[in-house]
């Protein structure tokens, strides 16, 4: 099976965070800890060098992005899962980054625009052309909040029509964007080969029950590539496969599960505060879970909000239904994980 009828089946893809530990350098045993993780909880592909990694690991200072991609890379080798990295910059810096991920074996590029944010709609799609050159393309709309801009329609339907685009990752957090790109995908004629992943971890269960439809032409959000399945992981797989086999009647308790999970996002991405803590959140998911030694980012102020500690807290005693399955995967497997 090629990368695009992989994701076209639908799948659970991590938004792959980064282990650091106190010195803030990188803990490469928890980092593919954290691999092997997700491959235990039925992950059907991850996404490494991406915003949850922290775009800061290509800052030369830290000098982190070959090997954090290389880690992964390794963990991965069998092939089972399909390997996507972030690609950032403007286009020789990205250009580069396609090309080392590609050396790596992996099988697409997670195409961010956040560095081109004067660019004209012309100059992104030559931008697009020239990566999907190189390596398969998943096109990224990331919300404004966290460093993204707006695209209009207009991007999205011409980018559709880039052959080797096979997935887009949705992720403006805003509804009316989402319809952007969904019916851009539609009216490209490309929606039988273009996958749609929800990236909008605020509503994702919502995402992947709903059918679109424009213009008599109907398609599914069939997977997610989120940050918030960062983290109980194995619910998430489970999640998935329920809103697969429910896609003709939608049983109320899903609809209920929909609102149960973006409440968790709401704690660990930080909402209150505008999701500045939506990293640290995820990590420190992951430190009482014991696969990171703490929730460490490599920006010293970048830390929990004010009292997200205590949402957490709450989410996690609110929903023992979508964190236990996890609890227990990582605690009878953690120590063969870590050597």
């Amino acid at each position: 099976m090629n990368v695009r009828e992989q994701l076209r089946s639908g799948l659970v893809i991590p938004a792959h965070p980064l282990a650091l530990n106190s010195q803030r350098k990188l803990d490469e045993r928890r980092q593919r800890a954290l691999t092997r993780y997700y491959l235990a909880a039925g992950a059907g592909g991850i996404a490494v060098a991406v915003h949850t990694t922290q775009f800061a690991i290509r800052d030369p200072k830290f000098g982190l992005l070959k090997p954090v991609l290389e880690l992964a890379a390794e963990e991965t080798r069998d092939g089972r899962v399909v390997r996507i990295a972030g690609i950032c910059g403007e286009t020789r810096q990205a250009a580069a980054e396609a090309e080392l991920a590609k050396s790596l074996g992996y099988d697409a590029g997670l195409l961010s625009m956040a560095s081109l944010q004067l660019a004209s709609i012309a100059a992104l799609l030559e931008h697009a052309r020239t990566i999907a050159s190189i390596i398969p393309v998943v096109g990224f709309y990331l919300q404004p909040a966290v460093g993204g801009r707006v695209l209009p329609y207009e991007f999205w339907r011409q980018f559709a029509e880039i052959p080797e685009v096979v997935a887009i990752k949705i992720a403006p957090f805003n509804r009316y964007q989402t319809l952007d790109v969904i019916r851009a995908v539609i009216e490209s004629g490309r929606s039988d080969s273009v996958a749609l992943y929800t990236g909008n971890d605020d509503n994702i269960v919502s995402d992947l029950l709903t059918q679109f439809v424009f213009a008599g032409k109907s398609v599914r959000v069939v997977g997610g590539l989120l940050g918030h399945w960062a983290v109980w992981t194995r619910s998430a797989v489970s999640l998935l496969a329920s809103t697969k086999k429910n896609v003709t009647s939608v049983p109320a308790e899903l609809l209920t599960n929909a609102q149960q999970v973006t409440d968790m996002n709401s704690a660990i991405f930080d909402a209150a505060h505008q999701f500045r803590g939506c990293i640290p959140g995820i990590n420190e998911v992951l430190r009482r879970q014991g696969l990171l030694e703490g929730r460490w980012c490599l920006d010293p102020s970048e830390d929990l909000s004010p009292g997200q500690s205590e949402e957490i807290d709450r989410v996690c005693k609110a929903y023992p239904h979508l964190v236990q399955p996890d609890e227990q995967l990582i605690q009878e497997n953690l120590d063969e994980w870590l050597r």
